[in-house]
């Protein structure tokens, strides 16, 4: 029916099963990832299930793959990158490879920059293996509660998935992949959200993230391509606004 279609719309749901909670009295998500609160908390003991601030989810021992460990409070300050990963991933891997380019870009621009590998592994060995290829930290293997509550946190649905972070914690963009992907030379780091982009292979996943207005234009003629994006980029700079005023995604 038209509502269960806007329902799925509004909340962005690609797979199922899928429990997401609400709080009633403002209609705001508390929570996307139920379905591994209920696996991670069956008493119910952290209800209402709301969102933490990053630095609390995070806090603890990070390593690095040479055995170095650091606390999490190494990184306040730095914008940081969340790498939801596997090496039994194809696409992970390929990402992988890329992003360590962008991480030693990014780093010798003299940018503060971590990236935090949150491992989706089926076993430690395989976790090494794939770690050892990486320059940057990791949430332990065996601290599964903690790897689960930052997939809980991002309502994680899908790997390979990169959320990049300002340096207060704050959700800068969760198309980090595409991002990467799309900027070989990270000339936009850190990738704020662009109210206007231009349709590729890689960014045509977020075509199926919610509403979307998709402009034709006769590429053959420059001019046209650039007038049409002048003609809707206030449009969707005010629909941006209008949305982060209540404090939600667009």
């Amino acid at each position: 029916s038209l509502l269960q279609l806007k329902l799925w719309n509004k909340y962005r749901v690609s797979n199922i099963p899928s429990l997401i909670f609400i709080d009633a009295s403002t209609g705001k998500v508390v929570c996307r990832n139920g379905l591994l609160v209920i696996r991670d908390d069956p008493e119910g003991l952290e209800f209402p299930w709301g969102p933490k601030p990053f630095s609390e989810v995070v806090a603890g021992p990070l390593l690095r793959n040479n055995g170095q460990t650091l606390d999490s409070s190494a990184l306040e300050g730095s914008h940081v990158g969340v790498y939801f990963s596997a090496h039994w991933c194809p696409p992970c891997r390929s990402l992988t490879r890329v992003l360590v380019e962008s991480y030693r870009k990014i780093k010798e621009a003299g940018q503060k920059f971590e990236i935090l590998f949150v491992s989706a592994d089926r076993s430690e060995d395989s976790f090494k293996q794939y770690f050892s290829e990486m320059p940057w930290l990791a949430v332990p293997y065996a601290d599964e509660a903690r790897r689960s509550r930052l997939n809980r946190l991002y309502g994680i649905q899908g790997i390979p998935t990169l959320i990049v972070l300002d340096s207060k914690g704050d959700v800068i963009t969760r198309q980090g992949r595409v991002e990467v992907l799309n900027d070989i030379e990270c000339r936009e780091f850190p990738w704020h959200p662009k109210p206007v982009l231009e349709l590729t292979d890689s960014n045509a996943v977020q075509l199926n993230e919610g509403p979307c207005l998709v402009l034709f234009v006769d590429s053959e003629d420059d001019g046209e391509s650039e007038a049409a994006k002048q003609l809707i980029q206030p449009i969707a700079e005010k629909i941006i606004a209008k949305y982060k005023a209540k404090e939600e995604e667009a």
